[in-house]
């Protein structure tokens, strides 16, 4: 199978997986150029109200596929930037479900996630020392906020590994789950978001984000969304809200 990135929608959740096996997951010029235009399209899906992010196999991302790198490295790392900000920007909550390499572009994507699940075993490293590359602000930036300046700058200037323990401890992931068990949490946790409010999650993830100039147009929306009437009702009368606020 050529290098690609394929999705899936079901039960309200999208599920974009990385398909390069031959190469550990790594991305190719052209997948990084494809994610942008994809995520557009399923965040405009209404039936799509989280996605899940993941490799084909036993690995996430190895990073970049390094042979991209030599005839246009600046062209090749801005491709990679701009898929790391339409990943950060989607507008549902997002979710990386990782296993064996989580390395270089590949954790640039997981950090771009909203959250990280990670199976027991997995490796972490943020790479560009290691090349030569000078990583971009933002990225570093998004980097600093999840795991704090000591721990971007041990990954960051070292270019090393660091095992599932180090990384739950740092905040890097969220979730660390016995060999075998990852797809079915992640199943059941995002079922949960699924059931959650919309409008909610989409102005938490703005906030969290560190936009500060919304808070009237959130106000806005919750008036005039139903989602609040709903969420008391359902919860006076003891049962699942069906709330119907969508992006």
């Amino acid at each position: 199978m050529e290098p690609q990135l394929s999705d899936t929608v079901a039960d309200g959740v999208a599920t974009v997986v990385v398909h390069h096996p031959a190469k550990r997951n790594a991305m190719t010029a052209g997948m990084w150029r494809a994610l942008p235009p994809l995520l557009d399209r399923l965040a405009a899906d209404p039936g799509v109200r989280a996605l899940v992010l993941t490799g084909e196999g036993g690995t996430f991302c190895a990073g970049a596929d390094i042979s991209t790198l030599r005839e246009s490295p600046a062209e090749a790392q801005g491709s990679a930037v701009r898929a790391e900000e339409a990943l950060a920007a989607f507008p549902k909550p997002t979710l990386a479900a990782i296993r064996g390499h989580c390395v270089g572009g590949g954790a640039q994507l997981a950090v771009a996630c909203d959250l990280r699940f990670a199976e027991e075993g997995a490796l972490f490293g943020i790479t560009p020392a290691k090349l030569g590359i000078v990583y971009a602000s933002s990225s570093t930036r998004r980097l600093v906020s999840l795991v704090g300046p000591g721990t971007a700058k041990y990954l960051l200037f070292s270019g090393e590994l660091i095992d599932t323990e180090r990384a739950l401890r740092t905040g890097l992931v969220d979730e660390v789950l016995p060999a075998g068990e990852l797809a079915a949490r992640v199943t059941e946790f995002t079922r949960v978001l699924v059931s959650r409010s919309g409008l909610t999650q989409a102005a938490a993830k703005e906030f969290a984000n560190g936009r500060t100039d919304r808070d009237d147009h959130w106000a806005g929306q919750a008036r005039g969304s139903g989602d609040t009437a709903e969420g008391v009702a359902a919860f006076l009368e003891r049962r699942p809200p069906r709330f119907t606020w969508t992006v």
